[in-house]
């Protein structure tokens, strides 16, 4: 890969640990230095980090990892600051500023957060700053997991349309099988795309000091892909790995990228709610999906919901197949005042209104949205 490039790093716990989970200033100073020799190539970096649990575990007493929720929550409350002062010890021996972001699901789900995260990263990294994102454990909910921060890399990736993800684990990549089990198991060089069968290969978790395996970082691959993101799974003890996945040379798995989106499409793609459902007839259907037309009222069948001018919808087919999601240009009982009524009479009902129920540049197809997880 050549010229500067955007460049979002995620390392996991197994990582940056000990096997009894004690964080290695080590392991960890040899990563910044990687990143530090990205900077100083004239990539930008964000790094995202798991270890903040593992890190603070053992300060509160516990003799190994916690399990419920509140032990977690505390000692990541804990491990953070200590993950925190190793990372901005360890850049500013390279005269690098680390800067902490600590983000939940409801940052990437509330328009405004989701910009505002957005805006301050670019004015991090123009300042020459890296910044280094965890998932807000202490305060986090649903089991502590955005996605065991392989999804969180792979949704800030998307949300700075980076070049690269690197997804830094102890593996070199997604494998036909278990190599730890199966001798005849072969390395898979490039995925074109993220399929259930490839998913399937991905297994479950694995090191106990972490909560994720390679079904996360397929998720993430698939999210980050999906929205136009290339990535990169490879193994954290192979020598100067994060210089040589930014080269194409790593070992490892590449996911090839699909065409990306804009920021705001990007948002209503993969984390804004929706308020209502819109059903459509098949010749609205073609003209949304594969015409590229926008949605007139004339071709909507069925609403659902009490949703207001400028909310999101979801939009289905024939046989309840979601087609896709897109901002809606009239409330509900607005849009079912005029169901099937021609462009010309919704004019006069609604002079100062789109005739669109949904604007094609405000439409997100299907294919290229990775569902949030409930």
């Amino acid at each position: 890969m050549g010229g500067k490039k955007t460049i979002v790093v995620k390392v996991g716990t197994s990582s940056l640990t000990e096997k009894s989970g004690r964080l290695m200033p080590e392991k960890l100073c040899a990563l910044t230095s990687q990143i530090a020799d990205l900077r100083d190539g004239g990539h930008q970096v964000i790094l995202v980090t798991s270890g903040a649990i593992a890190a603070g575990y053992a300060l509160l007493g516990y003799q190994e990892r916690p399990t419920s929720v509140p032990a977690k929550q505390a000692s990541a409350a804990v491990g953070q600051g200590l993950l925190m002062e190793e990372y901005t010890r360890c850049l500013a021996k390279r005269g690098i500023v680390a800067a902490q972001l600590l983000l939940t699901r409801d940052d990437f789900r509330d328009r405004r957060r989701y910009t505002n995260a957005f805006n301050a990263l670019e004015v991090l990294m123009s300042r020459g700053a890296v910044p280094v994102i965890n998932e807000n454990d202490t305060v986090s909910i649903a089991e502590l997991k955005l996605g065991d921060n392989d999804k969180l890399s792979a949704q800030v990736a998307a949300m700075v349309h980076a070049d690269l993800l690197i997804l830094v684990a102890d593996t070199d990549g997604l494998y036909t099988a278990d190599p730890r089990v199966d001798k005849t198991a072969e390395r898979i060089p490039l995925v074109e795309k993220v399929t259930p069968e490839i998913e399937a290969l991905a297994g479950g978790a694995g090191n106990p000091n972490g909560t994720g395996g390679m079904a996360t970082k397929v998720a993430g691959a698939k999210l980050a892909s999906n929205a136009g993101v290339g990535v990169v799974i490879c193994r954290a003890a192979d020598e100067n790995v994060l210089k040589k996945a930014v080269e194409g040379t790593a070992e490892g798995t590449y996911f090839k990228p699909r065409k990306g989106m804009k920021t705001r499409l990007q948002w209503m793609a993969f984390y804004a709610p929706t308020k209502g459902n819109i059903t459509i007839d098949p010749g609205a259907a073609e003209a949304l999906l594969h015409n590229g037309h926008s949605l007139l009222p004339a071709g909507v069948k069925a609403i659902e919901g009490d949703f207001a001018a400028g909310d999101i919808v979801k939009v289905y087919g024939e046989g309840d197949v979601c087609l896709g999601r897109g901002v809606v240009n009239y409330g509900a009982e607005e849009l079912r005042a005029v169901l099937g009524l021609p462009s010309g009479e919704i004019e006069g009902r609604f002079p100062d209104r789109r005739v669109e129920a949904i604007h094609r540049d405000n439409w997100v197809c299907e294919l290229d949205i990775e569902e949030e997880s409930e």
